[in-house]
């Protein structure tokens, strides 16, 4: 194990968490708060006069003035460090932000494009003077930027780019020939960071002022959603780009793309979580209002189910996220503010936290996706015209599960990155797998539990899910060795386990948090959704489970894994038509998203 005295990413597997080092949605100070009164304020003012326009008739134009606006109210500000006119915010505030700023559509896009992939790569491998150029015209929004790592050929495997940058005779500039796509912002940004491969070889980062002559931005995509955030390609002909605009290092342009990706990654899962919480509001007062044989909707069982599952899914989301914003102020704050090299190092400390990112990135966007869902069919015929506002969140949401990597990419990633760490010696993954298999494979314990007590059972079947997981990584990796990348239903598996433990794990600290400080009855509405989520979610976890261990072993060994795979995710029945009825009564009560008791 590493001697680090700070959490690393994946740990949570291997050891307890205490739900007093976990940090919480009700942990945010008076200043975080402030700054989410702020965005609302901000969506209220300038967003929702031009919504229309924004999001039914396409108008893309419109962003840019909405960055201008947002600007001097601090909203592009929060990820650039004092010294070159930010604030310098922990992730905490800047998730917080991306969660309130979902409220704005298709803005929300814009918004992330420039003070998110746009800002951050000058931030965390920019050079002081690249730094004193940009970043205090991007924080007020005098200058807007994209970014482009896409191709028509690339997109995924990022590495495949095609985009060639040669450095001419004199030394004094690249050129630069290819096309870029689906760049956000392109529309109307003023400079672009932008990929080529110098001599087609070296992936390298750059800084490309798009009024250069040989860019072109091609015409706006005709998109499904999202249709008032600008999405153009971008093609470059023999663009000159002084060397003084070489972003990082030649030949580690991967450096910045996999780094900023995380980031993207961690905002993108509070942005759906806000997306979630928009779609409850949406649809929670129309339950309410619209009357079927005789009485309001939100009275019919089935509709009271729907409303718990997405309100149990998105406390599940909404405590990853934010557990994971502790988890990275926490390496962060390790670091000395003063060293040169503090931005470098604090983007070191989100890339140990790779896994946490791809998880909530995937789990958040899937929680998003069964909010639109199940919102849009509780307003039946209603919900699909546009009317209503689920029909524009249901198409706008399907995104999310392809930015910043799509949800496929990220299920390879989370084992993957486990696997690293634990090769790298970072994680003592193996020998905590084999003492598990040991015991799965032993005679089983007989002793009788006694009545467990506050969320006991919950945390036993969350350390359960923990040895499944375990288990099964453990084993794949045994039997399928250095193959063990190309099983990608093994990988996709295994990756949905982790995710529905660090999901369950993460709702039952928040709810243990919430009522050591206040008191059980406090805690009452976190706990209902907790017991519906971890229960349902240890059901999932036996089924995945099940499937690796069949594609994995065979004959007694298969046999003798199920049997112990039963052992673990054994558990009695929980009453979910009662958990349905008190967690959708205070949804219904609240007409939006509500962990109150």
């Amino acid at each position: 194990m590493s001697d680090k005295k700070y959490p690393t990413g994946g740990e949570f597997l291997l050891s307890e968490t205490a739900p007093a080092d976990v940090f919480t949605p009700e942990d945010f100070n008076e200043t975080q708060r402030m700054f989410a009164t702020t965005v609302d304020g901000f969506v209220e003012k300038y967003y929702q006069p031009l919504m229309e326009e924004i999001e039914y008739q396409g108008n893309t134009k419109l962003g840019k003035d909405l960055l201008k606006e947002a600007g001097p109210m601090g909203l592009l500000m929060a990820d650039i460090p004092e010294p070159y006119g930010g604030m310098g915010s922990d992730k905490a505030t800047i998730m917080l932000i991306s969660e309130k700023i979902s409220a704005a559509g298709s803005f929300a896009v814009t918004h992330g494009a420039q003070s998110g992939i746009g800002t951050l790569p000058i931030v965390y491998f920019g050079t002081d003077e690249q730094k004193q150029e940009y970043l205090p015209r991007l924080a007020t929004g005098e200058l807007i930027s994209c970014y482009a790592l896409t191709e028509p050929g690339s997109g995924s495997d990022a590495l495949a780019a095609a985009t060639t940058a040669v450095l001419t005779k004199d030394g004094k500039h690249y050129i630069l020939n290819g096309a870029k796509q689906y760049i956000t912002n392109a529309g109307y940004a003023d400079i672009v960071i932008l990929f080529a491969k110098i001599d087609g070889e070296k992936f390298t980062g750059f800084i490309v002022d798009l009024t250069s002559d040989g860019v072109t931005i091609g015409p706006e995509e005709k998109k499904m959603g999202i249709k008032g955030s600008s999405t153009c390609p971008i093609i470059l002909e023999d663009v000159k780009v002084p060397v003084g605009n070489l972003l990082g290092e030649i030949g580690k342009g991967h450096h910045i793309a996999f780094n900023i990706l995380n980031v993207g990654r961690f905002k993108l899962g509070a942005s759906t979580v806000g997306g979630a919480k928009l779609a409850m509001v949406s649809a929670l007062p129309y339950t309410k209002q619209r009357k079927q044989f005789g009485q309001p909707l939100c009275e019919f069982g089935l509709i009271r189910r729907k409303i718990a599952q997405v309100a149990a899914t998105t406390f599940a989301a909404e405590s990853m996220v934010y557990r994971t914003a502790g988890l990275l102020d926490v390496a962060i704050a390790t670091l000395d503010k003063n060293d040169p090299t503090y931005d470098r190092k604090s983007i070191g400390q989100v890339e140990e936290f790779g896994i946490e990112c791809s998880m909530i990135k995937v789990f958040a966007s899937e929680a998003c996706a069964l909010a639109a869902e199940e919102c849009l069919q509780m307003l039946g015929g209603y919900g699909y015209c546009q009317e209503y506002p689920l029909e524009r969140i249901y198409r706008d949401e399907r995104i999310n599960r392809i930015f910043e990597g799509t949800n496929e990419i990220n299920r390879m990633l989370v084992p993957g990155m486990i696997m690293k760490k634990a090769l790298k010696g970072e994680l003592p993954l193996l020998q905590a797998a084999m003492q598990v298999a040991e015991e799965m494979t032993g005679l089983p314990s007989f002793t009788e539990p006694g009545e467990p007590g506050y969320l006991e059972a919950e945390g036993d079947t969350v350390a359960n899910m923990k040895k499944v997981v375990l288990a099964v990584l453990g084993l794949a990796a045994q039997k399928f060795g250095a193959g063990l990348k190309e099983q990608q239903g093994v990988l996709a598996d295994c990756a949905d386990i982790i995710m529905e433990t660090y999901a369950s794990e993460s709702a039952l600290l928040r709810t243990l948090k919430r009522a050591a400080a206040e008191g059980e009855e406090a805690a009452a509405g976190m706990a209902d959704m907790t017991r519906l989520y971890v229960h349902d979610a240890l059901d999932r976890v036996a089924v995945l489970a099940r499937n690796v261990l069949a594609d994995t072993v065979d004959g007694d060994e298969l046999r003798t894994y199920q049997a112990a795979l039963r052992r673990l995710s054994k558990q009695d029945g929980v009453p979910r038509s009662k958990l349905h009825d008190r967690i959708a009564e205070r949804q219904i009560t609240a007409e939006e998203y509500s962990v109150q008791a």
